[in-house]
């Protein structure tokens, strides 16, 4: 008799899904929506969780303390490389710089970009050594 009840409750069970699936294809239900329904419904009861409010705060706060941490950073780099420039040091060697530039003929006037000084610098500097070759091959 139990085995009689499991057939019948077996058949009940394939019909109702027989039915089923004839209402998601009337309703134009397929897998793909389903699945989709399936992961927002999963993805809904996950954000809702506790566990997953406090991370998420966690990681906001520990994303804003890291931002704030960078900006900090960088704004010592940049306090650093402004007293570099402003160094005496530093000063003094732009200014042999500018002289040498000055010596071998630069075309434009002191005060240029300290990049283009020292460019030109080296341009210059590989000029005299050509020529200081040429000297030589020549005597």
């Amino acid at each position: 008799q139990v085995e009689e009840e499991i057939q019948t409750l077996s058949q009940v069970l394939a019909a109702k899904e027989k039915h089923l699936a004839e209402i998601k294809r009337k309703l134009g239900i397929n897998s793909l929506q389903e699945l989709k329904q399936n992961i927002t419904k999963s993805w809904q009861d996950v954000t809702s969780t506790t566990a997953y409010k406090r991370t998420s705060e966690t990681l906001s706060q520990a994303g804003q303390k890291a931002s704030a941490a960078f900006s900090s950073v960088g704004s010592v780099i940049t306090k650093k490389f402004e007293d570099v420039r402003n160094s005496p040091t530093f000063k003094s060697f732009e200014e042999k710089v500018e002289n040498f530039k000055s010596k071998v003929g630069g075309s434009k006037p002191a005060g240029g970009d300290f990049g283009e000084v020292l460019n030109s610098a080296a341009n210059a500097s590989a000029t005299e050594t050509i020529a200081e070759q040429t000297e030589e091959e020549t005597h």
